[in-house]
């Protein structure tokens, strides 16, 4: 949503604090243990953002597009894959009405951008028609049953943050959107938000996850 463009320049800041490289490890770590990249795979990152999963991808050996509607944050995407020299092909473009033929991907990605589409099964079912058979998708979101998504609902949080415009799902509402097609599913981010530093670790999140819902999660659906 173009209200990213307001703070496309502080977006990446969060991932310089101990809890946000957490929580993007154990999001990556997820997000690739439900779908393996391989190389020369033709892959699509919906709502790319600032280029972070399109260009793991890319390092991975993936030909990758990525498309966002925030333009202010597809510059910096690209600005960081030249610095890389990784070849990725960003482009503007709404996730309701993506300008892609039939069947065009091998697999189709989306992290952290569920949260903010209103529309999830009109988007999903356009990622799904770009999608080939055989295909893999990824919808990765921020958990609403969790400690997570109660801190990012609370009137503190959406008052002073992007997260206004947020629409949080449930891991059943994602599965939902075409659940013959689910081929598997995790979540992730046990640690809580209010974490002290010595705290935010893995011997944490592995004893968290068995009692608490994970801040994060994962569904990968198939193109059969």
């Amino acid at each position: 949503m173009p209200v990213f463009d307001k703070i496309a320049h502080e977006y990446d800041q969060w991932y310089n604090t101990k809890l946000g490289n957490f929580a993007d490890k154990v999001e990556k770590d997820l997000a690739f243990r439900l779908f393996t990249p391989e190389k020369g795979m033709k892959v699509l990152d919906v709502g790319c953002g600032t280029g972070l999963f399109s260009m793991r991808l890319a390092e991975m050996g993936c030909k990758v597009t990525g498309v966002d509607v925030s333009k202010e944050m597809l510059a910096i995407a690209r600005e960081k894959a030249k610095k890389e020299n990784l070849e990725i092909d960003f482009r503007a473009m709404d996730v309701y009405d993506l300008d892609f033929a039939d069947e065009s991907f091998d697999a189709v990605l989306s992290m952290a951008t569920f949260e903010f589409v209103k529309s999830p099964k009109e988007a999903y079912y356009e990622m799904f028609r770009v999608l080939r058979k055989d295909g893999k998708m990824l919808i990765g979101t921020i958990n609403r049953d969790s400690r997570w998504g109660k801190l990012y609902m609370s009137n503190s949080i959406r008052e002073n943050s992007v997260f206004k415009y947020a629409d949080f799902k449930t891991i059943e509402e994602i599965k939902n959107l075409d659940h013959k097609n689910v081929k598997d599913w995790g979540e992730c981010l046990f640690v809580p938000p209010d974490s002290f530093e010595q705290d935010i670790n893995m011997d944490t999140e592995n004893k968290l996850s068995k009692t608490e819902s994970g801040g994060f999660f994962c569904v990968l659906f198939g193109k059969d």
